[in-house]
């Protein structure tokens, strides 16, 4: 007799292709299955997208049904759009290994992977979270992969905790409580963080920030999670400076998504509950150094508490609109994970203040109102 879990993944990979093979999409409908050009529900998690040449393309975990599918057995998923709504599978960007001493073997936990475009060198260059395999969530590590297509296939450089013997930049307007000195610890994540120094810090939720200078920055969650770094990569982005900053330590935040407003830094985040959703928090500064002020929750209205049931994982500009930015979250299902859902709604601005609001159906027209 067939469980639960494999009728649901029968219904996805066979029943909902059928449904949706000829249909074109005009609208979002965050929650709901979301098919490709196949028919086949999207299966890019944790995912960012770029934009480039007049598409967009979106990079994410791809799942299979279960629990195995919360780890790496198959690689990074890879589709493009030219509307947002309508996806063409483009095919796996990055390949785990079946190379069992690789640090990303089949099996291996790989997550939000992020993609960006190295003017200098023309190379397109993927960092990912990256867990080694059969370690859980010891390792934490950032793993780096480039391609000179953008749709790959990318090639695995390394994987590493960043920053090993570098101190954090302390920007102006930064509390003294926050400030660390290894030779008076005052807290735990201030432990943890000196704890790391010499091998270099934790490195798990991230993300990949370009400023409009061409630098780039990775952020990520550092300190057994309690903190997040704003790092500096190189000049060909495959690499740290040394260069980096402690955001809002101590207080548990993962999930970053980091984008850029009328000259203003913006981040969301959430809290630390596992899979389990919580509230959403934002922050904002003057400086990618800071100093980030925390916000609280952007969401409003029923499940605002909750983040509507997801986590954030990239906030994503939209070309040709003005002032538009979505917001991009996962449902995440850990039991099932092949059923993950994505959620993507529109940011409302007032002022320098933002707010995202529950919207069951919705489409770019929002964005010129």
């Amino acid at each position: 007799m067939k469980t639960f879990n494999q009728i649901k993944y029968l219904i996805l990979l066979f029943i909902l292709p059928a449904l949706y093979a000829h249909g074109q999409r005009n609208n979002f409908t965050p929650g709901e299955i979301w098919p490709d050009d196949k028919g086949v529900h999207i299966n890019a998690h944790g995912g960012g997208i770029m934009y480039q040449k007049g598409k967009y393309y979106w990079f994410g975990e791809h799942k299979i049904a279960g629990g195995a599918g919360n780890r790496a057995m198959v690689g990074v998923h890879c589709y493009s759009s030219k509307d947002l709504y309508n996806w063409k599978d483009e095919g796996i960007a990055l390949k785990v290994s079946e190379d069992t001493t690789s640090d990303i073997a089949k099996g291996c936990i790989l997550e939000r992977p992020k993609v960006v475009y190295n003017k200098k060198t023309k190379k397109y260059v993927m960092w990912f979270h990256l867990e080694l395999r059969g370690q859980g969530y010891k390792a934490a590590r950032a793993g780096v992969a480039t391609s000179d297509r953008i749709n790959g296939p990318y090639t695995f450089i390394k994987s590493y905790r960043p920053n090993a013997g570098f101190m954090p930049i302390s920007p102006a307007g930064t509390p003294d409580a926050e400030k660390v000195d290894c030779a008076n610890i005052k807290n735990r994540s201030e432990g943890f963080f000196c704890r790391d120094l010499p091998g270099g810090q934790m490195a798990r939720d991230m993300t990949v920030f370009v400023d409009d200078d061409g630098k780039a920055y990775h952020v990520f969650s550092a300190e057994e999670n309690a903190t997040l770094d704003m790092a500096e990569l190189t000049d060909d982005y495959t690499a740290h400076t040394g260069k980096f900053a402690r955001v809002y330590p101590g207080r548990s935040t993962e999930a970053p998504a980091v984008f850029k407003r009328k000259g203003t830094y913006y981040m969301i985040g959430s809290g630390t509950t596992g899979w389990d959703p919580n509230p959403g928090r934002w922050f904002s500064a003057p400086s990618i150094w800071g100093p980030w002020t925390y916000h609280g929750n952007p969401c409003k209205g029923l499940k605002a508490e909750i983040t509507f049931g997801g986590q954030s994982t990239h906030v994503l500009p939209v070309q040709g609109k003005k002032d538009a930015f979505i917001f991009m979250a996962d449902k995440w299902t850990p039991k099932d994970a092949i059923d993950g859902r994505y959620l993507w709604l529109p940011i409302k601005f007032n002022g320098d203040e933002m707010e995202i609001d529950w919207l069951e159906k919705w489409d770019l027209t929002v964005f010129d109102k």
